[in-house]
Formats: C-alpha cells, structure tokens, sequence
C-alpha cells in the first residue's frame, strides 16, 4: 500500500489495570474482587474527549498458576468496560498476558509485545505514547519503547517508589499521584504540544 494511504500513526495511553485503574487485590480471582478507583472513569473520560486512544495492557498470571480460568479475565474485562461506559469513558483495547516468567512468552511485562501488538492493529506510535502504572517493570517496559512513562503512588506504587527506587536503573519521567494527576500532566504536556505546532505553522506561513 502507498505510504499516502497508510493510516497515520497516533500517540496513545497505556494503562496498567490492577493498581492504576482499579484497586489492587494480589490477585483478582472472583469478578467480585474487581472494584474500580472512584476516580477513574473521570479520568479516562477525560482522554475520550482529548481524542487519545486508551490501551489497558495488564499481566494475569493467575490463569497459568492455576488460580483462575482465563474465562474470567473476560468476564472482568467486561465488567470495567460496562462501568466506564455508564460513565461516559471507554478504553480502546485490552490486552493480557496469562503467562508465568518461565512460560517465556513474548507478551508478559516488562517485555513490550503488548505495546508492539497494540501498536500494529491501532496505528499508534509508541514513541510519542504515554504509560501509566504502578508497577516499575511496566514503566521500564515503556521506556524500552521510548513511550514517557508515568508512575502512579496507587496500588502498589507508593512501596515500590519509596522502598526500591534507589535501585532502578532509569528513574520513570514522572511520579504522581493517582491516574487522576497522571491525566492532568498528559493533557498538560498534549495542550503545550498543539500551542508548539500551531505557533510553528504561523511562523511558517509568514515564510
């Protein structure tokens, strides 16, 4: 196909789900153990109406240790997209790796196969991305990708910035809040991207 009718790359949201988007539980063995932060379906709204695509990227290995069927990642799944949607927000994709580390996958964080694969089917560009978690194996997993990574002090965000952050090797771009602060800061730096390109086609066009 002629690069003027491929589609056109896109910078996108990732999304960690347990601990970003929802409480964290260990692990979500029961539908009922699935609870979504007050806040969240406000902040993802919020990247709805920025025209940002929002990708939930999230390990569940508890499908291989044998401590749930995959079926219910599903049923969960579903569950956070109907209550996004009785709140006006939406993700754009959901993609989950079922492995353990020994299954030597190509999808379990921190290895990028999720963002690669979410890259390829939704036309995103993942250097211009943003990730959002409170994990720092997914924040590493973004910046292997050169996504801007953002570290939540939810789930089990606050522990691991407070405990074990004088031992990473590259410190994430920025540590906030909840995914509410992470909104503000990525819509923040989306308003200063469009003031810079639309003072860069003024001064173009004077040319």
């Amino acid at each position: 196909m002629p690069d003027s009718l491929t589609k056109p790359k896109r910078p996108a949201v990732f999304l960690d789900r347990d601990g970003t988007i929802s409480e964290e539980m260990g692990y979500v063995n029961h539908l009922s153990r699935f609870m979504i932060f007050p806040y969240a379906a406000a902040a993802i709204r919020r990247l709805n109406q920025a025209n940002l695509p929002i990708i939930v990227v999230t390990n569940q290995s508890g499908v291989a240790r044998n401590f749930f069927p995959e079926s219910l990642i599903d049923e969960v799944h579903r569950k956070m997209k109907a209550e996004l949607a009785a709140a006006g927000a939406r993700v754009d994709g959901v993609y989950y790796c079922p492995h353990i580390r020994d299954d030597n996958c190509t999808c379990r964080k921190p290895i990028p196969g999720m963002l690669e694969q979410a890259a390829r089917q939704h036309s995103l560009d993942l250097a211009s991305s943003t990730l959002v978690s409170d994990r720092y194996d997914d924040i590493s997993m973004g910046q292997s990708v050169g996504c801007r990574s953002i570290l939540v002090l939810s789930g089990y965000g606050r522990g691991e910035y407070e405990y074990h952050r004088r031992h990473w090797p590259r410190q994430p771009d920025h540590v906030v809040e909840d995914l509410t602060a992470a909104v503000d800061l990525i819509l923040g730096a989306n308003v200063a991207q469009s003031l810079k390109r639309k003072r860069g086609y003024k001064r173009g066009s004077k040319r």
